[in-house]
């Protein structure tokens, strides 16, 4: 996988949970089953844009997430 290719999450990290100032948890919940393009690369996770899931321009909100976690989508 490269920045730009399109991914669809498929469930979220056991792992993760809302905490007071983040709703990462609930956010992810939301994007399960949506095509996101890779914005970036961290230590093993990817970087997706997610702001339109809270209703606000994609680049506003970005998560991290693990590969396993996602599948790519033919493009």
């Amino acid at each position: 996988m490269k920045e730009g290719d399109l991914i669809r999450v498929m469930k979220v990290p056991e792992s993760v949970r809302d905490s007071e100032g983040f709703k990462t948890r609930s956010t992810l919940e939301k994007c399960v089953g949506r095509v996101f393009p890779i914005m970036g690369f961290h230590e093993g996770f990817l970087q997706i844009d997610v702001g339109e899931i809270v209703g606000r321009p994609s680049y506003m909100e970005s998560i991290w997430i693990e590969p396993n976690c996602v599948e790519p989508v033919e493009q």
